[in-house]
């Protein structure tokens, strides 16, 4: 059975505290994972939460702050260490290829693994694998970053009652899927079409035409509210965004579940704060305020026609 689920490995931004890690998600996609922004004490974090090496097969960078990529050697030699049975594809700023470098060669290892360096220099799309394309946009931060976004294809909601109607049964219904004709009925009229579900990962950032390009529409969003919206002057001079920016814009982009994380050091015990801005701003979905080791799935289907939750 596919699952399709965030594991949230560590949520804090620069500073981790006794109750927050370093960054780390792995989004769990069918049968392979995409690790995003594995922080210092990532490898750790997998380990408690229950994720193995063997989990991931796409690393996604969105920039070489040391909150978001520290972790990356650790992870690497693991990969390395279990022998993982397929390549591993990253994905990071083409500007830091040199920070890369140094953290896949920090200390000797045995490479037994394909590691596949597939550097971001411009926005699109990155990769297609069978269940998803995935796309990077540029971010506006101190350094060059990048959020990603991942698109699964439209696909098609057989629809009984008109099935039933054109006296369509058994083995016809797969013919009719795949030839798009039977006995002069099209599939248009006996199906819809089923969005595919989208998922969207942003770090550090100011508002910016990225993070609306990259949230549109999305199931998911993973979005940083470093800072409450009172502070928010600090977040502007270092480049991050406040609850409330992040509430405002996944309301804009029309977003079903959102996720709040990468949490300032200087807030303890402020979740519903958090939660509260997100809610002032306009967001009127499912918000998590993510605490390390939580897992989110990726939310189910919609009614037919509405947009909204089934």
């Amino acid at each position: 059975m596919s699952v399709r689920e965030l594991v949230v490995l560590g949520t804090a931004s620069q500073v981790p505290t006794r109750h927050r890690n370093h960054n780390g998600y792995l989004l769990r996609w069918d049968g392979g994972g995409i690790l995003f922004d594995p922080g210092e004490g990532t490898q750790r974090q997998m380990l408690r939460a229950g994720v193995s090496a063997h989990d991931i097969d796409r690393i996604c960078i969105t920039h070489f702050h040391g909150d978001h990529s520290l972790g990356l050697a650790g992870v690497i030699q693991r990969i390395n260490l279990d022998q993982v049975p397929h390549p591993v594809t990253a994905h990071y700023p083409a500007s830091g290829q040199r920070f890369f470098d140094r953290l896949r060669y920090a200390t000797a290892y045995r490479e037994t693994v394909a590691l596949r360096e597939e550097p971001v220099s411009a926005d699109g799309p990155l990769a297609e694998a069978a269940t998803y394309t995935l796309h990077a946009h540029r971010l506006s931060h101190p350094v060059e970053s990048y959020g990603y976004r991942l698109v699964e294809p439209d696909g098609r909601r057989m629809l009984p009652e008109r099935l039933a109607a054109h006296g369509i049964s058994g083995p016809d219904v797969g013919r009719l899927q795949r030839e798009g004709e039977l006995r002069g009925v099209t599939l248009d009229e006996v199906s819809e079409v089923r969005r595919g579900r989208r998922f969207a990962f942003i770090m550090d950032t100011r508002l910016c035409e990225g993070v609306h390009v990259l949230a549109e529409g999305c199931d998911l969003l993973v979005i940083e509210s470093t800072f409450l919206d009172e502070d928010e002057h600090l977040a502007k001079d270092h480049g991050h965004l406040t609850a409330g920016q992040a509430g405002r814009a996944a309301h804009e982009a029309g977003v079903r579940h959102l996720v709040l994380t990468h949490f300032s050091q200087r807030y303890t015990d402020a979740e519903e704060t958090f939660e509260a801005q997100a809610r002032a701003a306009g967001f009127t979905g499912e918000i998590t305020v993510a605490r390390d080791l939580q897992r989110v799935p990726m939310p189910t289907g919609r009614e037919r026609g509405s947009g909204r939750l089934a």
